[in-house]
């Protein structure tokens, strides 16, 4: 397994873990179950956590992948600027998230506001994961990048023209 492979066996759980547990914390938030919210703030804990073998793996992907035909190293170079700004995203939801479980666990009285900010941060983070993950496949798979689905309509064009 190089670091090509470990980049795209953990790239996703940076990803996947804040949604869930943002549906998760949303489902604590309207049971008002402490449990549940806590298990919510752990799993953005575990998300943030998560980030650093997949951020630290994709500068070694890098390296593996920059030189393969049809890869272009302008798209690594968005991946990588979206990968670093969703990183620091992605800690400070583990940090403000550190925060909500404690404040949930001590029940503090500004627990509850703790949590209506992760949940809009949260978003926020998801965003940023979510254009990270686009820019990631899109030096792979040509198929979803915008300008692919232009070119496919436009040779579809030149084809009916025959």
């Amino acid at each position: 397994m190089n670091e090509a492979h470990v980049h795209l066996a953990t790239n996703h759980l940076p990803i996947i873990i804040p949604f869930i547990a943002l549906v998760v914390l949303l489902i604590g938030m309207f049971s008002k179950s402490d449990a549940v919210k806590r298990t919510a703030f752990f799993l953005f804990i575990l998300g943030a956590i998560s980030t650093f073998p997949a951020f630290e793996s994709g500068e070694e992907a890098e390296e593996i992948v920059e030189h393969m035909a049809g890869v272009s190293h302008d798209l690594i170079h968005e991946h990588e600027e979206k990968a670093e700004l969703f990183m620091v995203f992605s800690y400070l939801l583990g940090a403000l998230s550190l925060v909500g479980l404690w404040a949930n666990w001590k029940k503090k009285k500004f627990a509850n506001i703790v949590s209506y900010i992760t949940i809009l941060f949260s978003v926020v983070v998801l965003y940023v994961a979510k254009e990270t993950g686009t820019t990631g496949g899109e030096i792979r798979h040509p198929e979803i990048r915008s300008t692919f689905k232009k070119a496919v309509e436009k040779n579809g064009e030149k084809e009916h023209e025959d």
